[in-house]
């Protein structure tokens, strides 16, 4: 599955060979930005672009350590201060629930919301509360999260809610017979599922949203070589180093 959605990206490399990157000098001065998973891969790069524009940016991420290398990083990239690192586990109700109080006690508003931390055809495990790792983090943790702050989000509109999903969902079903993987596990098809989680569930929030001055959206953000391939087997991890030259990195991505 993930070698079909790779030959995808190919079947693109053509027509965008030449294509200029996207970028915008659009000034973000004032606006609050949470992104998890900030402290590696797209997440990082997203922040370092932001705070660059002026944004104040709220690294959210379970390894501190590595959160605040990636908060020296952006700082001295974009040369602003306002940048922050606080722990969160999207793997832990509890931790999620500490981390939004802290915001909504000490934050006045929040612009963006950007949902980018995840964990991808990892071997089988289950979160905190019970839920298989995919879903549990990709899906429920930013559910929960986003369910929490939300009020904030709705009090600093013209906001908006970004979810960072992967045309992975298109291969997808949600077994609600089974949605913790516990008859069977397929370590794809349990990352599909959570992908298809995010779509849906930003479909049904901006339903919700409508008239709020909140906007959501979820993205397929393309092939990227981060550390989220982390746990393909040797003959994956084969294919993508030969795919390389028709993948992103972080900063395309």
């Amino acid at each position: 599955m993930l070698l079909v959605e790779t030959f995808t990206e190919i079947s693109h490399f053509h027509r965008t060979l030449f294509r200029r990157a996207w970028s915008s000098a659009e000034k973000l001065d004032g606006k609050t930005v949470v992104i998890t998973g900030a402290n590696t891969g797209i997440g990082k790069e997203t922040a370092k672009d932001l705070a660059k524009r002026g944004a104040k940016i709220i690294i959210a991420c379970r390894d501190m350590e590595k959160g605040q290398e990636a908060m020296k990083e952006i700082k001295e990239y974009s040369g602003r201060d306002g940048v922050k690192c606080m722990k969160l586990d999207l793997s832990d109700t509890k931790s999620i629930r500490e981390f939004a109080e802290a915001i909504n006690r000490d934050e006045p508003k929040l612009d963006i919301l950007i949902n980018n931390a995840g964990v991808m055809v990892c071997p089988y495990g289950k979160t905190a509360d019970g839920f298989e790792m995919q879903i549990g983090v990709n899906h429920m943790g930013h559910f929960l999260l986003t369910y929490l702050l939300l009020d904030l989000i709705k009090r600093s509109a013209p906001a908006r809610i970004i979810t960072v999903s992967s045309m992975a969902h298109t291969w997808g079903s949600i077994n609600l017979n089974d949605i913790n993987s516990e008859k069977s596990y397929d370590k794809s098809k349990a990352y599909s599922q959570s992908k298809l989680a995010n779509v849906l569930f930003t479909r049904s929030l901006a339903k919700r949203l409508e008239g709020t001055g909140v906007t959501t959206y979820s993205l397929h953000p393309g092939v990227v070589q981060t550390d989220l391939w982390r746990h393909l087997n040797g003959p994956q991890q084969f294919f993508m180093k030969m795919a390389k030259p028709f993948t992103k990195n972080s900063v395309q991505g």
